[in-house]
């Protein structure tokens, strides 16, 4: 079997998983180095994942004559960098999302992997490989729900990771670039256009830091399309329940929803608190299987010489729409978004 020699980059939260993924779960991956500028995360790799080329400049590791692909999983504020070092450095590149925080940076990006034809970029956009999203999408294009008109989706996180993400806001760009990106992504997906004008509010009402940082904890945005459609998509910090991320698209002929109720299983509980089901707690509970089938598209592709599905034009939308949600929120009034 061919073998994708894999390089990565960030080693904080999630890029711990992806990293054991690459190291252990996929067969045409074979994880030979990684970057962090944290020391620890450099001995996780060592010890845990079994990974001898350790480097705390990407540059460095970029020199490294046997990779094939490297995968970002940095801080947001560095993806647009960290994607052009790669290309130039001759190598594929999978990058988590968004692709960058401001449009500028996005069509930079873009004007340099025009310049690798045979180098595929691709940004991940996780909830496009989760199973049950896959068959809403077939279930869609079926004609199962008639012409889909609305979307409503929202991105919730249980509120025992807010005091963290308090410090990850300073990099992220925002609630909308951090949580939204995903929501907007769908919707484009479902609906089959593009955000033509977009109205945000919220605020920080239980951690006054988000606002402090010129963020908030819970927001709502409403969303037309440049075709009729139209979407409402909410985020919060805040939620007590678990990770209650889920999606609604609504037809003419009928209605689909995803992920709701957040059950982690199938078991009912009955004690002294009545009758209830178990939430899943994190974004990790509710898409590993989903980051897994997305990292194994992307060296499947690598090994089979097919284009993806997912494109630098699809993560350049969803931050031109994050952007204007952005701005919406912060001047408090509607944003048109140019759709030529």
């Amino acid at each position: 079997m061919k073998k994708i020699n894999v390089g990565l980059v960030g080693l904080g939260r999630l890029g711990k998983e992806y990293a054991k993924n690459l190291a252990f779960k996929i067969r045409a991956a074979n994880l030979v180095a990684v970057c962090s500028i944290v020391p620890e995360e450099l001995e996780f790799a060592k010890n845990e994942l079994g990974v001898q080329n350790l480097h705390n400049k990407y540059e460095e590791m970029l020199e490294q004559e046997e990779l094939d692909a490297i995968f970002i999983v940095s801080s947001t504020n560095m993806h647009a960098d960290h994607i052009i070092k790669a290309l130039e450095a001759g190598l594929h590149v999978f990058s988590e999302k968004p692709l960058a925080i401001t449009k500028s940076e996005c069509e930079k990006v873009e004007t340099v992997a025009v310049k690798y034809p045979n180098q595929y970029a691709v940004v991940g956009f996780v909830r496009r490989f989760d199973p049950s999203y896959q068959y809403a999408k077939q279930k869609v294009e079926e004609g199962a729900i008639g012409k889909p008109y609305l979307v409503r989706s929202q991105t919730i996180d249980k509120d025992t990771i807010a005091d963290w993400q308090i410090q990850y806001v300073k990099n992220s760009g925002g609630i909308f670039h951090d949580f939204n990106v995903h929501d907007i992504d769908l919707a484009r997906w479902f609906l089959g256009g593009e955000i033509a004008s977009v109205w945000s509010i919220g605020g920080a009402y239980k951690y006054p830091a988000f606002g402090e940082a010129g963020d908030a904890d819970n927001v709502m945005s409403t969303c037309y399309f440049d075709n009729g459609t139209m979407a409402v998509i909410n985020a919060s910090r805040t939620a007590m329940v678990g990770h209650d991320t889920y999606t609604e698209v609504v037809g003419t002929l009928g209605t689909l929803r995803i992920g709701r109720p957040a059950n982690k299983n199938r078991v009912e509980i009955y004690d002294q608190y009545g009758a209830r089901q178990e939430c899943v707690e994190t974004f990790w509970d509710r898409f590993e299987e989903a980051f897994l089938l997305m990292a194994t598209d992307f060296i499947d592709c690598l090994v089979n010489n097919r284009k993806p599905e997912l494109t630098l034009a699809d993560a350049r939308q969803a931050t031109i729409a994050a952007e204007a949600f952005t701005t919406s929120f912060e001047q408090k009034e509607l944003v048109k978004i140019s759709t030529a």
